[in-house]
């Protein structure tokens, strides 16, 4: 398998979107109301909103690829860009997807070793996420990889109020 990494640009936002869309809709879809999943889609995904994030200096967004296919992206954010108020000496990663047909072939292993990069190329000294309390099977993933939880947050599905688990790793 030949995979890459390549940045996301401004001419790339439809193809971000509708990926944003197809793997959050994936990953999220059964355990929601379709209530609550289409007006959580509205707001973080609509054009309008991605431009913006994109326009961010301190947030990036990563495509990968396995060959000629986007199987996923990461979204990684510093200082000011972090969804929870964080130090300067820590990266967010606040979103990791992989397409339904790529995964289990690493490629989530890779996008968070190139969030590792990024962070230490920016002398961070700590990576951090927020993961669904439900979601355990990224749960395990980030364990596994040596993320421990220190905190949790509330994330807005829709109306409904959710518990996001904070995982920290320290990087050396």
């Amino acid at each position: 398998m030949k995979k890459r990494v390549e940045e996301c640009q401004l001419k790339d936002i439809e193809l971000l979107q509708k990926v944003s869309i197809e793997t959050f809709n994936d990953t999220f879809k059964d355990q929601n109301s379709p209530e609550n999943m289409e007006a959580y889609l509205l707001k973080a995904y609509n054009l309008n909103q991605l431009v913006k994030e994109l326009k961010n200096e301190s947030s990036m967004f990563y495509f990968i690829y396995d060959e000629a296919n986007i199987a996923g992206y990461l979204k990684i954010n510093v200082n000011e860009a972090q969804s929870e108020q964080m130090s300067h000496d820590r990266l967010e990663v606040e979103r990791i997807y992989i397409r339904k047909e790529f995964q289990g072939k690493g490629l989530g292993k890779y996008l968070i070793e190139k969030a590792i990069m990024t962070a230490t190329d920016l002398n961070k000294k700590k990576i951090w996420l927020g993961v669904w309390e439900e979601n355990k099977k990224a749960i395990r993933f980030y364990h596994k990889i040596g993320f421990l939880q220190t905190g949790t947050h509330s994330f807005y599905m829709g109306d409904d109020e959710q518990i996001d688990l904070i995982m920290m790793k320290v990087l050396n």
